[in-house]
């Protein structure tokens, strides 16, 4: 079933990636949008590190404060909340995998491998493909990684942030890393694009209509003055063709050029018979 809001419960649902350990994450909302921010490209493996209080196991009013705050911040991803891996330490939450990115605003001097997400996931992407397993680690809003959490990882993930203001929210960070991942893994396939309901004008119908209309334009004296005629026709002419005109453009605006021009439907047929009659009676009159 497709929601007003895109979801689309009838859709291939994609999963897998790069699984996604959140350090020591303080705030339940962020926790919640980071699980959002997974669902929306295709991550599914999400491992909490040492949460706040409240996450698993504790049964007190504030415990259960925090979890609402977090199912509410998911938004439809409630599921990756409910599987989520919870660890006590790092150690613990990366011990199963082959390669471990860490991200990180700063420079830490740990002679470690830089990379931009781009890149970084393009990696991923091949060694998940090959049968791998890799994770990206986030560290806690306010502080970030620990250096000695960094040396834990192969090698750093960093975003191209304007550096007077690098501090990423956390879920923005894991959304980024989706989309990323998402681009690698899938390839950059656009989800839906224009439909069209009507074919390309053909040529000779786009002349016929350039024709008619000039011919009305040149009955009402548009062109003057005559010297620049040629140049005014290819002006008008240049701009239908920017329209990359369909059939069903052609035929809707030739139809309401020829409302405007010979009035509505009954007095223009009114005028024709008009026409008619004066013709034949003419002639009859040279016969």
């Amino acid at each position: 079933m497709k929601g007003s809001s895109g979801t689309d419960s009838t859709a291939r649902n994609i999963v897998g990636g790069p699984c996604v350990i959140l350090v020591r994450p303080q705030l339940a909302v962020n926790i919640g949008m980071c699980a959002r921010a997974m669902a929306n490209f295709g991550l599914s493996d999400l491992r909490i590190v040492n949460p706040r209080e409240g996450f698993a196991g504790d049964t007190g009013q504030r415990a259960r404060s925090i979890r609402k705050g977090v199912f509410a911040s998911a938004a439809g991803a409630v599921h990756l909340i409910e599987q989520a891996k919870v660890f006590d330490t790092v150690e613990e939450a990366i011990g199963d995998l082959n390669f471990v990115w860490a991200t990180t605003a700063r420079e830490r001097g740990q002679g470690k491998r830089v990379e931009l997400p781009v890149k970084a996931m393009a990696e991923s992407a091949a060694g998940i493909a090959a049968g791998g397993q890799h994770g990206v680690m986030f560290g806690p809003e306010r502080t970030g990684l620990e250096n000695d959490e960094v040396a834990l990882a192969d090698a750093i993930i960093t975003f191209p942030v304007n550096p007077a203001y690098a501090s990423l929210n956390l879920a923005q960070a894991v959304l980024l890393i989706g989309y990323e991942y998402l681009r690698a893994s899938q390839g950059d396939v656009m989800p839906y694009s224009k439909e069209e309901r009507s074919p390309p004008a053909p040529r000779e119908m786009v002349i016929s209509f350039f024709e008619y209309f000039e011919d009305q334009l040149e009955r009402n004296g548009f062109f003057k003055p005559e010297s620049k005629k040629a140049n005014m026709m290819r002006n008008l002419r240049n701009m239908f063709h920017r329209m990359e005109m369909t059939e069903q453009d052609v035929r809707t605006l030739r139809g309401a050029f020829v409302r405007m021009i010979d009035g509505p439907r009954e007095a223009g047929r009114k005028e024709r018979l008009a026409d008619e009659m004066r013709e034949k009676a003419q002639r009859t009159a040279e016969e």
